[in-house]
């Protein structure tokens, strides 16, 4: 398994896992151009030339940054596939400089390993203003917001 940047002939493999978990709710829904747009912020898990996992990095500001479109196909799941893409993209943050990283999750648990605690969505404004107001789970988020100190 190789970790590395998103390339363009991965957009296919990304749009399939992201789609695979935002019809059940589990992430949001990422639109082919969306990820076209934002190549560059994606990471990918391949083996055997298929992605098997994606994650990508936001960055909000020189304070914090977010770890968004976690994901890992079934088969893989339970192989550290996920805790890879994640450090990987922890270490790029902490690399650029970003004081902090957040994550809005379901996996509380996957989290708290890689050093994340829970936070309160309210601490981190940023968020809210950028991507919260327009989510349709607004008045309704079930999300866990959580957070690690970088540098």
């Amino acid at each position: 398994m190789l970790i590395r940047k998103a390339k363009v002939a991965d957009v296919p493999g990304i749009c399939k896992l992201i789609e695979k978990y935002a019809k059940t709710g589990e992430l949001l829904i990422r639109t082919h151009a969306s990820i076209c747009e934002d190549l560059l912020s994606f990471y990918v898990a391949v083996e055997d030339d298929e992605v098997i996992g994606v994650g990508s990095l936001y960055i909000y500001d020189e304070s914090l940054s977010e770890i968004r479109s976690l994901a890992v196909s079934e088969g893989h799941m339970g192989k550290g596939v996920g805790k890879k893409i994640s450090q990987k993209i922890v270490e790029d943050a902490e690399q650029l400089g970003i004081g902090r990283m957040i994550s809005l999750t379901y996996q509380i648990e996957f989290f708290s390993k890689l050093g994340f605690q829970v936070i309160e969505k309210e601490t981190i404004p940023q968020k809210v203003r950028k991507d919260c107001l327009g989510c349709p789970k607004f008045f309704a988020c079930d999300e866990t917001a959580m957070v690690i100190n970088l540098n």
